[in-house]
């Protein structure tokens, strides 16, 4: 583990670059100032760069719009890996016909539709066509009521032996500086609790996350694990899911992990990144725009 002062010393090392989303290029209040120089060193530089996200709430298309309308124009949406893709691709392999009821909103349910599949909101499930449901999604934590609609998750799964997938395996999120929020893979996990059933988990810090972005990649060149590098400010998702594929791993501690806290999390935690950098901006002084 090494403290790195500037992350253009990072970019450097590596050829690809795989970036969380949330605390990483963006927070709570819009994008980290700066960040815009990394993706302009980026492009200068040649290198290749993804972001590798759990957040299945919108389409790449959608969040790649997102970036666009904060000043970001690097992060097109082929750029975009989400847990939502994943999850997609499970749907289109195993599951032939019938209901795929969510939990999510309405722009989450893009990742769902397949061929043969009708998508649902776990709202308008009822007596009537319970029995058509294949499979349960959770996807996002809004568009959905807490409180009626996960007591009827909970009753969906007890009458139903279908399969759940965890879309979004995060836990919380960052609302402001000093909080978090409950994020579906919390909810997931109290659910998955309450039935007494094991849940299908796409998102970091599964290897099949990685696995998806690193076989997309060697469609159409030759790469090796030793020339990506993941970069994330969660010890629990980021760090150890790019730790376990054998990536090299940058904790940043611009988001879930704040400097003061840093060393204490890795000792007691034992998941220890390559680096840690305060932050995924070059600093100004990079090169001549």
């Amino acid at each position: 583990m090494k403290r790195i002062e500037d992350f253009k010393s990072i970019i450097d090392r590596y050829e690809i670059i795989f970036f969380d989303a949330f605390g990483v290029l963006k927070t709570h209040s819009g994008l980290l100032p700066g960040i815009e120089r990394t993706f302009a060193y980026l492009e200068e530089q040649k290198k290749e760069y993804y972001i590798v996200t759990n957040d299945a709430s919108r389409s790449p298309a959608q969040l790649a719009e997102s970036y666009h309308k904060s000043g970001l124009y690097a992060v097109a949406a082929d750029r975009i890996i989400s847990s939502g893709m994943l999850t997609k691709e499970y749907l289109d392999l195993k599951v032939n016909d019938g209901i795929v009821a969510y939990l999510g909103t309405a722009d989450s349910a893009h990742y769902l539709e397949s061929a043969g599949l009708h998508t649902l909101p776990v709202k308008d499930i009822d007596s009537s066509n319970i029995d058509k449901v294949n499979v349960l999604v959770f996807m996002d934590d809004e568009g959905f009521d807490w409180c009626d609609d996960l007591n009827k998750t909970v009753n969906l799964l007890r009458k139903r032996t279908i399969p759940a997938i965890v879309a979004n395996t995060d836990y919380a999120y960052p609302v402001s500086l000093t909080d978090v929020g409950v994020a579906i893979g919390g909810l997931a996990g109290m659910i998955e609790a309450i039935v007494g059933k094991q849940f299908i988990r796409f998102g970091k810090p599964d290897s099949q996350m990685f696995m998806f972005a690193y076989d997309m990649i060697r469609n159409y060149r030759n790469i090796s694990k030793k020339e990506i590098v993941m970069v994330g400010d969660t010890l629990q998702t980021d760090i150890i899911g790019g730790n376990k594929f054998g990536l090299d791993t940058v904790l940043v501690l611009s988001g879930n992990t704040r400097p003061a806290d840093a060393e204490n999390r890795i000792t007691a935690t034992g998941i220890v990144p390559t680096y840690i950098c305060d932050s995924a901006v070059i600093g100004p002084d990079a090169f001549e725009f």
